[in-house]
């Protein structure tokens, strides 16, 4: 069964194929599971680096606007390839009130993010999967800029509308 896109002799989700399950640690050293969450909207925010300055704003944002993520009642989370101690210090500095995820070898990056022309790490990407695991959208960037909030929050928004739709 294979649900994903080959691309460069690796597997790549597509969107409107199942998410790939995987396992990080979160700053806190617990384990975070994909499959632990079937039945929710996840939003997967792949960002390149901790303490940088676009990373730093984008994660702050995302604080800065924690009501209206709660709101939508998706489970948030960041990955990015620092180690376990480097989200720590990172989500503490800044006070983030979501999982940060080591992700690293960017094992999983890669399984999420891909770009025609540049490496992952020069990119920052918003993964939407739905509440029954499929991957609903993704927008990729470059680390220079940042998504917007609102936009984020759209996202998430239609992906519940695309839900109820798809299921009533």
């Amino acid at each position: 069964m294979n649900n994903f896109k080959e691309n460069s002799g690796d597997v790549f989700a597509s969107v409107g194929a199942p998410a790939p399950d995987f396992i990080l640690p979160t700053q806190s050293g617990v384990e975070w599971r994909l499959s632990e969450q079937t039945g929710k909207i996840i939003v997967l925010l792949f960002y390149p680096k901790n303490e940088t300055l676009v990373c730093t704003r984008q994660l702050c944002s995302v604080r800065d606007n924690w009501a209206e993520y709660l709101k939508t009642k998706a489970v948030i989370v960041g990955i990015s390839s620092g180690t376990v101690e480097e989200h720590r210090q990172f989500s503490s500095n800044h006070q983030l009130p979501l999982p940060l995820l080591a992700d690293e070898n960017r094992r999983v990056t890669k399984l999420y993010v891909r770009h025609k022309f540049f490496p992952i790490s020069f990119l920052r990407t918003i993964v939407v999967i739905d509440a029954r695991g499929i991957v609903r959208s993704r927008k990729t960037m470059l680390r220079a800029f940042r998504p917007q909030d609102a936009e984020v929050l759209k996202t998430i928004r239609s992906a519940h509308l695309d839900a109820m739709i798809h299921w009533a």
